[in-house]
């Protein structure tokens, strides 16, 4: 007899099959993301109270400092309280110190805005791992992937209308941003407590790990695969935030206008909203080593080719298009795979990769500026080759381990 291999739903198949709550769960992120205006605007907002530019880079830091440590506190809240309890208690958190953060916007009040922002990052940060683990536990199996490229698209479609009504909002009144973000926390916060169900982590697990967070992060600081893994995100997420930060430097460096970071902006958001999804339906047939690993390679290419592309417009926009494929095909896969964990440790496993990525973040721009300051175009190279170097780390802590041969 011969085995049949089922290959996973195509893009329309997955939507049709996709549960009620987890469409609920992702019009919430969508929600969310379009008030994400802090860590864009903050510095812009400070600049124009009259901080000056040094305190509206240590306010971004506060706030980043927050998001990283959001990672962590959000896998501890899922096992106290659940995922859903979770993401209501981070997102009405959010909405409360967004509300106070403007009356706070005078230079006189820097002290006490540092800890807000910090606060701020944390509690907005924190609901994620917990809707990871719900997309995770609620979208069936065999297309869990596909789940996690749709709420990327959420998140990115989110973000690339915020800054439109950002703008809009601006012509009004400075303090609208804080307020509209507050308003669409709070609006996310309703969702999840009428809509989203209450699944539970099981307490009375046999597994060893679920002994305590400080038992489940020693086994997973024992895991070198999963630490190899990290590694990749941790790296790949530098590389990918150069492209919003050392680009625009090269942009301006080149003469070019801001309208041309614009147009690759524009152009990167809509190749992700249209093809990531029939991407990932092709590329979750691949084992997810693969995947990873030539995805972020992929994204070394696109890195070095900014390094080639020199002043030519249409050479970096087309570079821009190389690095989107590259994370389309390894984004939804490594997003999804602290998900495949046993329940026991999946919380802190999904919140150790949420945390690696926000550090990613929060370091790219620090990278980004001394690396242009110091090497100019050769950032580029430096990022070629880092992302090598993280799919191999992919490669190496994403392989299934092998099997022992009982006849050796």
């Amino acid at each position: 007899m011969t085995a049949t291999i089922d290959r996973p739903a195509g893009v329309l198949a997955t939507l049709r099959r996709t549960p009620a709550p987890v469409r609920y769960l992702l019009g919430g992120v969508l929600v969310n993301q379009l008030g994400a205006f802090v860590q864009t605007f903050m510095v812009l907002y400070l600049v124009f109270r009259g901080f000056s530019a040094a305190q509206a880079g240590l306010a971004i830091t506060a706030y980043s400092v927050g998001s990283v440590l959001g990672g962590l506190a959000g896998a501890e809240l899922i096992h106290r309280i659940g995922p859903r309890a979770t993401i209501t208690a981070a997102m009405l958190g959010s909405a409360t110190v967004l509300t106070v953060i403007p009356l706070l916007g005078r230079s006189a009040l820097f002290v006490p805005l540092l800890p807000a922002l910090l606060l701020a990052g944390l509690a907005t940060q924190s609901y994620r791992p917990a809707a990871a683990l719900l997309l995770s536990d609620l979208m069936p199996p065999d297309i869990r992937i596909m789940g996690f490229s749709m709420m990327r698209i959420a998140l990115n479609l989110g973000g690339a209308l915020s800054p439109l009504i950002a703008a809009a909002l601006i012509q009004l009144d400075w303090n609208l941003l804080f307020w509209f973000d507050a308003a669409t926390a709070l609006t996310y916060a309703v969702l999840a407590r009428s809509l989203l169900p209450d699944v539970r982590i099981d307490r009375q697990s046999p597994d060893p790990a679920r002994a305590g967070a400080r038992a489940t992060y020693a086994v997973l600081l024992r895991d070198r695969r999963y630490l190899l893994f990290l590694a990749s995100v941790a790296i790949g997420t530098v590389i990918y935030v150069q492209y919003t930060i050392a680009l625009p430097l090269k942009i301006s460096a080149a003469g070019h206008s801001t309208d041309l970071y614009s147009a690759v902006l524009v152009t990167s958001a809509i190749v992700l909203i249209l093809c990531e999804l029939k991407v990932t339906a092709y590329v979750s047939r691949w084992p997810g080593y693969v995947a990873a690993t030539a995805g972020t390679a992929l994204m070394g290419v696109a890195a070095a080719s900014y390094g080639l592309a020199g002043t030519s417009a249409v050479a970096l926009v087309a570079s821009t298009v190389l690095l989107v494929f590259g994370i389309m095909i390894n984004g939804p896969t490594m997003f999804a795979y602290p998900a495949t964990f046993p329940g026991p440790v999946k919380a802190r496993y999904i919140s150790a990769h949420q945390t690696t990525f926000g550090l990613g973040m929060a370091i790219g721009p620090l990278f980004g500026v001394a690396a242009w300051t110091t090497l100019g175009d050769g950032i580029w190279w430096l990022c070629g080759g880092l992302a090598q170097v993280a799919a191999v780390c992919a490669l190496l802590g994403m392989l299934p381990p092998r099997k022992a041969n009982p006849h050796e």
